[in-house]
């Protein structure tokens, strides 16, 4: 069977996406690639999946579509936790995101607001950005953090030099390793390849993913995919549902890098 990549992360209509699942099915085989479907459930997102009601109706429309099954769970929203155990199942994976990083007092700041708490520091920021992503790591039933270097709007001219740190990039590697769940390398939000690099030596498995919203953005994972093979990934070990197996129990059991 000839390998393709896996674009795990695309958004249809459904959510924030321009195209309807049929039309990302169709962009998907336009680029050769194998595609998702992984529209937001949140009810912290604009142009969300906000209850179990519309998730069973996204996961009707989604089964006769050539499209592999996702969904995108905020880590700081708590629908997440209030699936049916029989919806589950249905997803072939599922997504976390840090769209929001809690602070030390219980405040929460979200990765696209431009404001930010008077006197919050890159670095009070960032340690909030770690814990949130341990704890995100620790707790969520998921297969793949999305965009995981994503950070609030006003930090992300900085250095990545200043934001990722040799500690904190460990961490997230250590974290992401002991869950068993596996690091998004994203079209949008590409990650520094050193950081690549130290995940894939601590044994964490590695995902495509578009994160498209728009015609040209879904299923173009060139980029991704080049830095995967630059940080020495075989293709065969870039994560695919259908291979490596899914938490959601629609697959075949996860195995361990």
């Amino acid at each position: 069977m000839t390998w393709r990549p896996v674009d795990c992360h695309a958004h249809s209509t459904f959510s924030d996406g321009e195209l309807a699942p049929a039309e990302v099915a169709a962009r998907a085989q336009a680029h050769g690639v194998r595609g998702s479907v992984t529209d937001h459930v949140s009810r912290d997102v604009a142009m969300s999946i906000t209850s179990v009601g519309h998730l069973r109706a996204y996961l009707d429309a989604l089964e006769p579509v050539d499209v592999l099954r996702g969904g995108e769970f905020c880590w700081h929203d708590d629908l997440w936790r209030e699936l049916p155990d029989e919806i589950v199942p249905r997803f072939t994976h599922r997504i976390g995101s840090l769209h929001a990083v809690r602070l030390s007092d219980g405040s929460l700041v979200r990765a696209f607001s431009r404001r930010l708490p008077p006197g919050l520091t890159v670095g009070a920021y960032m340690e909030a950005h770690t814990e949130s992503f341990e704890t995100l790591a620790r707790e969520m039933p998921i297969d793949i953090v999305a965009h995981p270097t994503l950070v609030a709007l006003p930090f992300r001219h900085h250095d990545p030099e200043e934001l990722w740190t040799e500690e904190r990039e460990t961490r997230m590697v250590d974290a992401l390793y002991a869950a068993g769940t596996a690091f998004e390398i994203s079209a949008r939000y590409p990650p520094p390849e050193r950081l690549v690099r130290r995940a894939v030596h601590r044994g964490v498995r590695i995902s495509l993913g578009s994160d498209g919203h728009t015609f040209d953005q879904v299923a173009d994972v060139r980029r991704p995919l080049a830095l995967a093979r630059a940080a020495g990934v075989a293709d065969e070990d870039l994560y695919d549902p259908a291979r490596h197996g899914s938490r959601t129990g629609g697959a075949p059991a996860p195995r361990r890098p």
